[in-house]
């Protein structure tokens, strides 16, 4: 320590902890962990086995599995401990302020993500390409005989999705007045309707009149409402975890930031669907012979 510092002033200017060892601010201090480089030597590994694999090389693809469960083990790892410091009380209001801000920046990272697909998809539809046989200078390209019935599957997906975000707000709402029973249902109910809209899609995906990436009304397609299914997949393991977790006894009417980042994403998932929808299935398509 600095001479002529009093005892703990140094740490009080830190923002750490007095000569006594006693806390004397908000935020949590982690221990030294090997997670973050883990992550970062999965994530490199992962990269460099899809590269080999792209090109046919015979240990690409075990390069990238290796990457790719290197990931997952970390991922698990990390917010195992995440819950562990939340359950041991480590995410005082200060924490969890910093997480919304964090969970708000993801979101928004995640809505610029859409806003590309539908940039590429209305790119498409607007100045369809003179210069590629299978487009013909037409929306929908000439190639797509029949588009999907906007009114038939996709519009039941919208109503299960809907009623999913009915669902999940009942169960935030049960948390915050102390229900837990009704909070179960609630993110049973949002988890089922989740998976019946995954089930759905794929229906839809299979027996889809036009494939993927032979023109650019497929391609854009499958592209954006993909990404949308890749979401809501991992947008219910978000609320399977929370279910388990409420099962364990984690949440408290005052402190549940884990369940109402899963509450905020499930939202986000829900309004990304409302436009896919309406631009993709409905505008899209519109005038075209339906299949």
């Amino acid at each position: 320590m600095r001479r002529g510092w009093p005892a703990g002033a140094l740490g009080d200017q830190l923002g750490t902890t007095d000569m006594a060892g006693t806390k004397n601010h908000d935020y949590h201090i982690l221990e030294p962990d090997i997670l973050p480089f883990l992550g970062s030597a999965s994530a490199v590994t992962a990269t460099s086995g899809g590269v080999l694999t792209m090109h046919d090389m015979a240990a690409g693809k075990y390069v990238l599995l290796v990457g790719f469960f290197g990931i997952l083990f970390t991922m698990f790892q990390w917010w195992t401990k995440v819950v562990r410091e939340a359950n041991e009380g480590h995410h005082t209001p200060v924490v969890q302020l910093h997480l919304r801000y964090g969970m708000i920046t993801f979101i928004a990272s995640e809505v610029m993500f859409f806003v590309g697909w539908f940039w590429a998809f209305f790119d498409f539809s607007l100045f369809p390409s003179d210069l590629a046989e299978v487009v013909g200078g037409q929306w929908p390209p000439k190639a797509i005989e029949a588009v999907l019935d906007p009114f038939d599957l996709p519009l039941l997906n919208t109503l299960i999705l809907l009623c999913s975000g009915t669902t999940v707000t009942w169960a935030h709402h049960s948390l915050i007045h102390g229900d837990r029973d009704g909070l179960k249902k609630g993110l049973w109910a949002t988890i089922a309707l989740g998976a019946l809209f995954t089930c759905i899609q794929a229906y839809e995906y299979a027996h889809a009149p036009f494939a993927f990436g032979q023109n650019t009304y497929g391609s854009a397609f499958y592209m954006a409402t993909g990404f949308h299914g890749f979401h809501v997949l991992v947008g219910t393991i978000f609320l399977i975890v929370c279910l388990k977790r409420a099962y364990n006894g984690d949440f408290t009417p005052k402190q549940h930031f884990g369940f109402e980042a899963a509450a905020w994403y499930w939202h986000f998932v829900d309004v990304v669907w409302l436009f896919l929808f309406v631009a993709i299935y409905v505008w899209g398509g519109w005038g075209h012979p339906i299949h």
